[in-house]
């Protein structure tokens, strides 16, 4: 595999395993989390996404499988916490939760929650979680994006948190439109903000898939998570939304190139060093309640 493919998908996916379509048990997910982190591919996983709500859950299923000692790297799960109706008692609960595992004598397993995902609506939502917000938790707003979505990505830029946007579900609605999501993305760039992305890009490149794992399920036209992630690399190097809709809608494995020094998407082109500012700077991560399906769809185009 190539530095610049490499560099696109490292820590790229974030851990839903307890989310829709999957749905699993606590036990089930932990266990699996463990099993990706020594996997052949583990450099692309993330964080473990866990609600709040379901920290004691959490706890008693990763007991005795949670690392125990050394407490620098890779040997600490970071966690992502999902944010409930009561901020004020959610960041209470984290807190509780990080000083239990703060030093390697505690015994309790090392994982610490280092960011909070949180949905906002209005810019008094982010202004007013701000102001209870501690330094060390990064925040992620989860924000509409169906109705033009540039006052409420300044408010959070504005307060130095970060911002989420939702590209699917287990419902055909749920999915927004590639204008909708390029649009996000631009202003994103054009802002400095960094966001991450959740539910509905299993898949490397935008295709047709069925949106639950019921042998009945209906199916939808998705987003891939190729397309997303270059986009915001292209976006933050000057592509406008109308071309980056047509890149989020690109279908073909054969117009992406990825060579040891850059990717090209077509006629256009990115540099390694950009893709890697995209990465760290811009466009984090994306939550998937599956590693494997994703790892398993590049399998298939060749990419891995």
């Amino acid at each position: 595999m190539n530095h610049s493919l490499r560099d696109l998908l490292l820590g790229l996916i974030d851990y839903a395993g307890l989310f829709p379509p999957a749905a699993l048990d606590m036990p089930t997910a932990t266990r699996k989390y463990a099993e990706y982190r020594e996997s052949e591919y583990r450099w692309a996983l993330g964080r473990f996404v866990v609600p709040v709500a379901r920290l004691d859950e959490f706890e008693k299923a990763a007991e005795g499988i949670l690392p125990d000692g050394g407490w620098e790297g890779d040997d600490v799960w970071r966690l992502s916490a999902l944010g409930g109706d009561d901020l004020s008692s959610d960041l209470h609960r984290i807190a509780e939760f990080n000083k239990k595992r703060a030093t390697p004598d505690s015994h309790a397993g090392a994982a610490v929650i280092d960011t909070i995902e949180i949905k906002a609506g209005r810019p008094s939502d982010i202004e007013n979680a701000m102001k209870l917000m501690p330094a060390k938790l990064a925040p992620y707003f989860e924000i509409p994006i169906g109705d033009d979505p540039t006052e409420l990505i300044k408010s959070v830029a504005e307060t130095e948190a970060r911002a989420k946007v939702r590209t699917g579900g287990v419902t055909a609605d749920a999915f927004p439109s590639s204008f909708d999501l390029a649009r996000f993305i631009k202003i994103c760039a054009e802002e400095d903000l960094p966001f991450k992305a959740t539910a509905g890009l299993h898949h490397p490149l935008r295709s047709v898939n069925k949106l639950t794992y019921a042998p009945d399920s209906a199916s939808t036209m998705m987003h891939g998570f190729l397309n997303v992630f270059l986009a915001a690399a292209f976006a933050q190097n000057g592509m406008d939304v109308n071309r980056l809709v047509e890149l989020l809608e690109e279908k073909s494995p054969e117009a992406f190139q990825f060579d040891s020094g850059c990717v090209t998407w077509r006629d256009e082109m990115i540099v390694r060093g950009q893709l890697r500012n995209s990465r760290n700077l811009l466009a984090i991560a994306f939550g998937s309640c599956s590693f494997e399906e994703p790892i398993e769809d590049l399998k298939k185009i060749g990419l891995l």
